[in-house]
């Protein structure tokens, strides 16, 4: 939440109570195109029928989408990047990527783009883009990955070698805003190359149009103010908004048209004027002299750009100043505006030299400063109607009768206009309710207030269906992802108790009734045998089973490790978040008393069902129509599932709840007198109770195989699929249907759910993160009791704390220089960062190859791999 003083100056500390929420921020979509909210298309084909080509050329009907913009938090008014390199067929209004089909892994963003620094509220925000002066290479990015089949590797931009010869242009947007409704903006390109280069800058400035779609909606405008001789000022007027003034530092020309769909280009039915959104695009690519002294002499409209025409010596740079404000400025431009940009600097400095204090060296610190500013910088405006989508706009061609049956069409309750955190404003740029949940966690050392808002609104009514189902993601809202919200509620919970010293106990209440509502939907749907052994589907794991999890043979029944080990993980933090609720209210008791009776049922069919004693391994298991059962022997992260979650119950905490005492040691009886599971031990010297999936037998037997290098344990942490299967692939078959799996440590070799990620080798953050934080909590019961060697074949002997260090130190390391002065991220493109320019640049990726930690899959996929600042932050304070 940002506060000023009237001098511009910050003042102010968020309170629990504030919106968490910057009026300004970077919450325009990177891509807008190809989304389920913007395909109106009969077979639901989004890719095709909102296309990259059309994009300069159609108006969005749900957001906006720029390089580096920024808008309002309603997304009403909007400013980003363009520029020319004056030889492109059209202008870098848009990042560049292909859609699913068009790419050997599915869809992939082919731009060099970098999240350089960003703080909570947006005060401060930098962003570099690397622009080619020569041709970009759009047919060749195409054409290349169509060749390529699955076993091959993506063709990159870097490939292409258009970067070569350091024949591009640095291009770097920093933002500091003057106080919440006055932004100061700086615009730097930096030619890399010997030669002069031309460049044409084109900042837009323009309105979300609403109005096409509903006609109650006053049209706004801006204004050209021709008067100023000085610096350029245009006006933005808006009924809500109110009047922003924009000024620019002098241009060679400014060009005004309208954010309209050119009908013409795209119907061929004419256009009401030559004013759309694509003329000025068309002006300078189409070389049409005329529409731009139209555009020219145009001085009110909806879309705006100031035109600088650059000509860049040699290793030189040019800088071009803009500001946006609420306020009118004689001298908008003034030593102020330039100190502005020092001041917003220095104060995210000390906010992150505080959270890394302890890297002297700020070898660390570099890489989480990266990683928060990606995380922030992927912040978004999110608006999906669904009722509004599924009947269609008034004055509309209305949508398709199939639409009332296919994606979707029963969550007519999801009315969503929220700033979100995105997984990757590019690839992902729609909400996923598990990877949110990760997002949050390192929220958490930087905005805690936001990092609450986000759980709880996903829970809300307007996302959240009257059955009490989260919504998973926009491509199919009735998937289910993994119910991680619990535990990133605990998580977040005492992240922040830690840092302030006080619970938010109000925050965990409101979390915990929502919740309530999820785990019934969950018990009631997902368990179909009713014996608290859980399906689920595929769970965000795409294609880490030997079958499709979705698509079952008819009659057949799965029974899922990770779906069982999700359900008690997820009863698992019911019962502490009810436990630690219950400690100032004590009618929670009977809460937590009825998840650990929860946790207990699910525990004990979990290891009675689905462990293979002779394997040390849990397994899914699935059930033909005959009765007969088969069990899935898939070595993969699945089975690991029960690392990710145990909780410790203090003495003093249980002395405060009688009732729940009594109830544990009914269990107890009961299970010693049945012979039955009993998931607890109480064998430290402090009283505490541990509760968890497996007894320590099991997990010593678990650990043994996870930490096997041919195994789980990779270079870069553990793999999501054991290296066994390398050289054992598994081969199955049902009703005549053939199914394998394999190692494969990088890309996926087959389409399921697309193709476009790999859960069969590769290592994935977030799970690194739940089992290396699992590791530590068994640590603070067993002490030094409890030692493995590491790896298992050796004689190396630790506990598990320092497993636990050893394993950060691996997810660490896949983005610091080794040895060989290479960044094991960058895989084979470290040629290109070691240049001095580049040296410090990283990408943070949705996984990583699972033998040299490259980072592969989506590449600006900060949300969940952000998560690596708060294992740099753990591991300095260890």
């Amino acid at each position: 939440m940002e506060k000023y003083s009237s001098s511009g100056d910050k003042s102010g500390e968020v309170t629990e109570t504030q919106s968490p929420l910057a009026l300004w921020g970077p919450y325009v979509s990177e891509r807008q195109w190809g989304t389920v909210r913007e395909d109106y298309s009969e077979g639901g084909d989004a890719w095709n029928y909102f296309t990259h080509d059309q994009a300069r050329s159609r108006v969005y009907r749900w957001g906006e989408d720029g390089i580096a913009g920024i808008s309002d938090m309603h997304q009403q008014l909007c400013f980003a990047l363009a520029v020319w390199n004056n030889k492109d067929a059209i202008i870098k209004e848009r990042l560049f990527g292909l859609t699913n089909g068009e790419g050997n892994h599915g869809e992939d963003v082919k731009e060099l783009y970098y999240y350089l620094d960003n703080t909570p509220d947006h005060s401060w925000m930098k962003y570099l883009y690397k622009y080619p002066q020569a041709e970009f290479p759009y047919a060749e990015l195409l054409s290349v990955n169509k060749q390529r089949n699955k076993t091959e590797r993506e063709y990159e931009i870097i490939d292409t070698g258009i970067f070569n010869d350091d024949k591009y242009f640095d291009i770097e947007i920093n933002y500091a805003k003057q106080n919440a409704e006055d932004i100061c903006i700086e615009i730097k390109i930096t030619n890399r190359g010997e030669d002069e280069a031309p460049i044409t800058l084109l900042p837009m400035l323009w309105f979300r149009n609403n109005w096409k779609f509903n006609t109650n909606i006053p049209r706004p405008f801006i204004e050209y103010d021709k008067q100023n001789d000085t610096n350029g000022r245009a006006i933005a007027s808006h009924e809500k908004l109110g009047d922003y003034h924009f000024y620019f530092t002098p241009s060679d020309e400014v060009l005004m048209t309208n954010n309209e769909t050119n009908t013409q280009k795209l119907y061929s039915v004419a256009n009401a004027s030559p004013f759309v959104k694509d003329a000025i695009n068309d002006a300078f690519t189409q070389k049409n002299l005329s529409l731009r002294q139209e555009l020219n002499q145009n001085k009110k409209g909806t879309k705006f750009s100031p035109v600088y025409n650059l000509l860049i010596k040699g290793k030189s740079s040019q800088s071009k100043f803009f500001r946006l404000t609420k306020t009118l400025q004689d001298n908008p431009f003034d030593e102020a505006f330039s100190q502005i940009f020092l001041i917003r600097k220095q104060e995210a400095d000390d906010l992150y030299h505080k959270i890394f204090a302890g890297d002297k060296e700020n070898k660390l610190g570099k890489i989480m400063r990266q990683a928060f500013a990606g995380l922030l910088w992927n912040k978004q405006y999110y608006q999906y109607d669904v009722e509004k989508w599924l009947k269609g706009d008034d004055n509309n061609v209305p949508p398709p009768a199939e639409r009332n049956y296919g994606r979707n069409a029963y969550w007519e309750n999801v009315k969503a206009e929220d700033v979100l955190s995105m997984p990757d404003k590019w690839e992902y740029p729609w909400f996923a309710a598990w990877d949110l949940s990760f997002h949050c966690i390192p929220f958490t050392l930087i905005d805690p207030a936001f990092a609450k808002n986000q759980l709880i609104l996903l829970c809300r009514e307007w996302y959240m269906s009257p059955q009490g189902q989260i919504p998973a993601y926009e491509w199919d809202f009735n998937n289910v992802n993994p119910p991680t919200q619990a535990w990133a509620a605990l998580q977040v919970y005492n992240i922040d108790k830690n840092k302030t010293g006080k619970g938010d106990i109000y925050f965990l209440k409101r979390i915990f009734q929502k919740l309530m509502l999820n785990f019934t939907w969950w018990a009631n749907r997902e368990d179909e045998n009713e014996n608290n052994i859980f399906s689920g589907g595929f769970l965000g794991l795409d294609n880490i089973s030997i079958i499709d999890r979705e698509v079952l043979p008819e009659g057949y029944k799965l029974e899922q490790v990770d779906a069982t080990a999700w359900m008690g993980m997820f009863a698992l933090n019911m019962m502490e978040m009810a436990i630690e609720i219950s400690q100032t209210d004590n009618s929670f008791e009977d809460a937590a008393t009825k998840f650990y009776e929860h946790f207990v049922l699910i525990a004990a069919s979990l290891n009675e069902t689905l462990w293979n004693d002779e394997e040390n391994f849990f397994y899914d298991r699935v059930h033909a129509p005959s009765g007969n059962s088969t069990e899935l022997k898939v070595r993969s992260i699945v089975g690991l599932s029960v690392l990710f979650n145990a909780a410790i119950i203090k003495s003093e905490h249980l002395e405060n709840l009688p009732d729940l005492r009594k109830r544990m040691a009914y269990l107890k009886h009961y299970s010693l007198t049945h012979h039955t599971f009993l998931p607890s031990e109480q064998i430290n010297n402090k009283g505490d109770l541990l509760v968890s999936l497996i007894h320590k037998d099991r997990l010593v037997k678990l650990l043994s195989v996870m930490l096997d290098q041919n195994e789980f344990l990779s270079p870069g942490g553990i793999r999501a699929l054991s290296k066994y299967h390398d050289q054992h692939p598994l081969r199955l078959q049902l009703e005549n249907l053939n199914y394998s799996i394999n190692y494969l440590p990088a890309e996926s070799d087959n389409n399921m759910f697309g193709g476009n990620s790999n859960w069969r080798g590769p290592v994935w953050m977030p799970l690194n993160y739940l089992i290396i934080r699992y590791l530590e909590k068994r640590h603070d019961f067993y002490g030094d009791k409890l030692q493995l060697p590491f790896p298992s074949d050796s004689g190396n002997f630790l506990n598990l704390k320092q497993i636990a260090k050893q394993l950060y130190s691996r997810i660490i390391g896949t983005f610091v220089r080794d040895d060989s002065n290479a960044i094991p991220v960058h895989g084979s493109h470290n040629w290109f960062y070691a240049k001095a320019e580049n040296k410090d640049l990283l990408q943070f990726y949705e996984y990583y190859h699972g033998e040299t930690a490259e980072g592969l899959g989506a590449s600006h996929q900060t949300g969940w791999s952000s998560l690596v600042a708060t294992i740099i932050a753990h591991n300095i304070n260890l």
